[in-house]
């Protein structure tokens, strides 16, 4: 039996380490899927309804596509108050009647379906994408409001919970279909949402909208009454008029939305380019095998492109010229891209100076900046694959003209008109976050394999900066730092900004959209392409003043 080369070894090793961060990854949605608990779903269950997965699962078409966004939000928060399991609410982009849709459940198993923050922002982030693709929305509505221990910090501001209802308005008014099925609770400002949409249905028995609760008229105006009567199906079906469609159960209910969907006409298109999908010609599972173990060592980002794209042919633009940055035309899953790479080679420059993969350099800027205006002239979509520590510093940098650079980059993206999507692959620090189109510019979706990381600066680099910062308050105070405590202060710095700057840390506060599987990112990109098609682009490229 022939003996394993060197890189053999190595591609064996990253292919284990990449697994195992998958596997890591997927015993936590395992968990998150079970929202409150086997014994909630179980009381769920024996009062005839289903939870929210289970109506999602029996909405779409069956073997379809999907993906979910936001299953990791809340991860670790509000734990004095139970937790949150994906803030619970499950947003999921997929397909009801052959329409591509998204769909928004609350999780009854979880506090009654209360809203946490989290609750909100993953609502109104649900809202943005089907705002800014122009996609029909779907309300399954099972929510006992606002959580009133933490009421101060989700109903009175600009993104807190009435923002909702605002949402609702301005999408009505743009023509975007919002359908609302009211399965359960729907109370106080809450039970605005079905009405501000273009059909609501409610599931008898089960399903109530009500501005207060039996409970409350009792405590306010002294009247008896129970809550089925207050505003069940039959009373808002039969006497106020208030939902368009009264349903036997969770099933009848269901089936009812996926007949209005059936029937609904086509919508305008972004006309972007597509063809027969085709798949990479590199085996896109030797992706494990790509990523070094360690994020500090180099690899080559083209690796990472050719076992994502269709037929894994890039046409790469100004391949010799600011090689830091990769750019150049592909197809994914049919769709034409734009793609926009950290090169993470150590490489050398045309004057035969070494360049650190991973950094942005002026020549690499400036290429990038040129390259995302002509995607937006051509109609183009932008994905943006990140592995980027920032930009290059030092005199040399300063003197050539970094900022300016940078800036130039930074204002082509941001003004971008085609549809941005963003992958980060390895590190997202600094600046290069921003310039690499992080979540502040707007793109469709954020997206993170589980190798990612984001922070202003590597770990160890700020460990040393704040311990430096701490070290000197200490001694200022007149105390002595012997050479242990001083690394007992740097081991504990270190390890909480470890903390913070984990994928899973911005995935439960929705820096991020989903933490997924490289071998999922064709397809999410896919949809996500798609369903930008939906909304046409009506703004002209301007990037206003560059100096160049």
């Amino acid at each position: 039996m022939s003996k394993l080369s060197a890189r053999e070894i190595e591609m064996n090793r990253n292919e284990d380490h990449l697994k195992m961060l998958v596997s890591a990854m997927n015993r936590k949605l395992e968990k998150v899927m079970l929202g409150g608990g086997k014994s909630r779903i179980e009381k769920e269950h024996a009062k005839g309804k289903m939870t929210a997965r289970e109506r999602i699962d029996a909405l779409l078409d069956a073997g379809s596509a999907r993906f979910e966004i936001g299953a990791l939000a809340g991860e670790g928060m509000y734990a004095e108050h139970g937790g949150c399991p994906s803030g619970g609410v499950v947003v999921v982009v997929g397909y009801v009647s052959k329409r591509q849709c998204i769909v928004v459940a609350n999780d009854a198993t979880v506090k009654a379906g209360a809203w946490f923050p989290i609750t909100a922002k993953k609502n109104l982030r649900a809202q943005e994408f089907a705002i800014e693709n122009r996609l029909p929305i779907i309300y399954l509505v099972d929510s006992a409001g606002v959580y009133l221990p933490m009421q101060d910090e989700i109903f009175p501001d600009k993104e807190h919970f009435g923002r909702i209802f605002r949402n609702n308005a301005i999408m009505s008014s743009m023509g975007i279909l919002q359908i609302a099925a009211v399965m359960g609770s729907c109370v106080a400002g809450g039970a605005y949402l079905p009405i501000m949409s273009d059909e609501a249905l409610i599931v008898k028995e089960t399903g109530t909208i009500f501005l207060a609760g039996s409970y409350l008229v009792k405590a306010a105006i002294g009247e008896d009454i129970d809550n089925e009567t207050l505003g069940g199906a039959t009373t808002h079906c039969e006497i106020s008029g208030v939902t368009d469609y009264k349903c036997e159960n969770d099933a009848d209910c269901l089936q009812r939305i996926r007949a209005i969907m059936e029937k609904v006409g086509d919508y305008d298109r972004a006309g972007f380019d597509r063809i027969a999908p085709a798949p990479p010609s590199l085996d896109p599972n030797t992706l494990y095998s790509v990523l070094p173990e360690t994020r500090e060592k180099p690899y080559d980002m083209l690796e990472v492109i050719h076992r994502l794209v269709d037929n894994s042919s890039f046409d790469e633009y100004k391949e010799k010229y600011g090689q830091t940055i990769l750019c150049g035309l592909a197809r994914i899953d049919g769709w034409a891209v734009g793609i926009v790479a950290n090169q993470r080679k150590v490489l050398r420059s045309k004057k035969g100076e070494m360049q650190i993969g991973g950094v942005i350099y002026s020549d690499s800027a400036d290429k990038a900046a040129r390259f995302i205006m002509n995607c937006n002239q051509k109609k183009i979509p932008l994905v943006f694959l990140q592995d980027v520590t920032g930009f290059m510093v030092g005199s040399r940098s300063e003197q050539g003209g970094i900022i300016k650079d940078g800036a130039k980059m930074v204002n082509a993206m941001a003004n971008s008109v085609v549809p941005k999507f963003t992958v980060v692959v390895g590190n997202s620090y600094g600046a290069g976050n921003y310039a690499m189109c992080g979540k502040a510019y707007d793109p469709r979706l954020m997206l993170a394999w589980p190798t990612a990381q984001l922070a202003v600066m590597g770990g160890a680099q700020a460990a040393k900066v704040l311990l430096q910062i701490e070290v000197s308050s200490l001694k200022a105070k007149g105390k002595e730092i012997s050479p242990e405590d001083e690394k007992a202060l740097y081991d504990k710095i270190f390890n909480h900004y470890q903390e913070t700057t984990s994928i899973y840390y911005s995935a439960a506060r929705l820096v991020v959209d989903a933490v997924i599987d490289p071998l999922d990112t064709r397809k999410v990109l896919s949809m996500g392409i798609e369903a930008a098609n939906h909304a046409p682009i009506e703004k002209r490229y301007n990037v206003g003043v560059i100096q160049v």
